[in-house]
């Protein structure tokens, strides 16, 4: 039995990219013992996929049909994307490749205090063996490291991930966090039951229908199709502070902030629910699961200055469970 199992960590998983060896991607549980808290973390992608309140109230959607092997990225939780988002650039696979490679554990990072419960998990770019492409190909003379931090009370949870440029030459970047939120009774669809407010004042980009334009007063809800959105602040405005309603009686508030090198820089958001005919389409998604989830993901997307050899990056969000 232990050599048949020895043979299976050598072997990639059948569905996999040739590329992706099998590894362990046990999940990492950490609980916040004062409180109760706890949260489920996955080494392939540093992937956050559940966070629970100390009263046991789940904030993070996870498709039912997620591949959790290491196959491919994770659907739901918190997938990770950088050096960019979506795929400006074509010759570099979808998001980047954080949420497609396997972290590691940073020694000596993990805590459980009053304060709170955490971990740190680390990928260098020398271990990134997926989802290559472009200028961070394998034969790119570019370097880097991030560190990704997970630190959960008894009413929400902070994460914080650091670009840090091991190079000599500079190089332009694009993160974001990808959240998947759960919303309850089903009620993605109901205006009223789930809804973003907060982003009144900045610069729509509809990525279904194209148009463009400065949103108003009203909150953000899910339209009667899929909803793509990218929504840039206003000149005068740096950090995202959100409020999401997530089904009756249930809204949390997400706040957001990033550094290139020490200087504060914007943070942009997006809006996405894939609707029925998207949720169809994707083999790792339940069909009627669209009714379940509303991704709002905080990004620095736009006006980001270069990261500088041997300087760092930082990016923050704070998400607080606004209902018992």
């Amino acid at each position: 039995q232990n050599l048949q199992q020895f043979v299976q960590y050598l072997q990639p998983p059948a569905t996999c990219n040739a590329n992706i060896m099998a590894m362990a991607n046990d999940p990492i549980k950490i609980q916040h013992t004062k409180s109760g808290a706890q949260c489920t973390i996955y080494p392939f992608g540093a992937h956050l996929t559940s966070y629970q309140t100390g009263s046991g109230k789940e904030l993070l959607f996870l498709s039912r049909d997620a591949k959790l092997d290491g196959s491919k990225a994770i659907r739901g939780g918190i997938p990770l994307c950088f050096p960019q988002f979506g795929q400006p650039d074509k010759n570099m696979p979808q998001h980047g490749f954080l949420r497609n490679n396997y972290w590691k554990e940073v020694a000596g990072t993990r805590l459980d205090d009053d304060e709170a419960a955490g971990i740190s998990m680390e990928l260098a770019l020398k271990d990134v063996v997926n989802s290559r492409g472009g200028k961070w190909d394998t034969d790119t003379k570019l370097d880097a490291k991030c560190t990704y931090s997970v630190k959960i009370n008894g009413d929400g949870f902070t994460t914080t991930i650091v670009m840090e440029n091991l190079g000599e030459e500079s190089w332009d970047f694009q993160v974001l966090l990808h959240n998947y939120f759960l919303v309850h009774s089903g009620a993605a669809l109901d205006g009223e039951q789930c809804n973003v407010k907060g982003l009144d004042g900045y610069t729509v980009s509809d990525k279904v229908s194209g148009e463009e334009y400065v949103l108003g007063a009203d909150p953000v809800t899910i339209p009667e199709l899929i909803i793509d959105r990218v929504y840039t602040p206003p000149t005068d405005k740096m950090d995202l502070d959100l409020t999401i309603a997530v089904g009756p009686s249930n809204s949390l508030s997400l706040s957001a902030s990033g550094e290139v090198d020490g200087t504060k820089v914007p943070v942009s958001g997006v809006v996405w629910n894939p609707h029925e005919e998207k949720a169809k389409a994707m083999g790792d998604f339940g069909d009627d699961q669209f009714v379940d989830m509303i991704c709002v993901e905080p990004g620095l997307l736009s006006d980001m200055p270069l990261l500088e050899g041997g300087k760092k990056a930082s990016f923050t969000q704070v998400v607080t469970c606004l209902s018992a």
